[in-house]
């Protein structure tokens, strides 16, 4: 027997998210943007493993030219993820320790109590 009833769908309790200061939230919003794009994730990448880097040898690694690898340098030394030194004429990147550090702990600690962050079965904390 067929029966044209609808059933009500059965509602999951999650608990409720911690609050999150709104520049926490921009400035989190404004790193991941950073880091969606490919080359400016190579480019971290590649910094955090060199330590520091010439702009022309970042260029030989990414395959781009100078002025599209510039641009990507000059977007994350503003968000504050890398910074420059220069020697002579030449520009030499390394990666922030500070901000994207400080971030992350403002994260953990915007968690409060819980001091975890879950995504199924990786789990983020921090140990002080």
């Amino acid at each position: 027997m067929l029966s044209n009833t609808l059933e009500a769908p059965v509602e999951t309790v999650n608990p409720p998210l911690p609050e999150m200061s709104a520049q926490l939230e921009k400035s989190l919003v404004q790193v991941f943007k950073l880091l969606s794009d490919e080359t400016r994730l190579r480019i971290l990448f590649y910094l955090s493993r060199a330590g520091e880097m010439h702009v022309t040898a970042l260029c030989d690694r990414l395959g781009q030219s100078q002025p599209a690898v510039s641009h990507h340098l000059a977007l994350l030394r503003v968000a504050g993820l890398i910074e420059a030194r220069r020697d002579g004429k030449h520009n030499f990147y390394s990666v922030c320790d500070g901000h994207f550090h400080h971030l992350m702990l403002d994260v953990v600690d915007s968690f409060g109590e819980q001091g975890e962050i879950r995504f199924d079965e990786f789990v983020l904390t921090h140990q002080p």
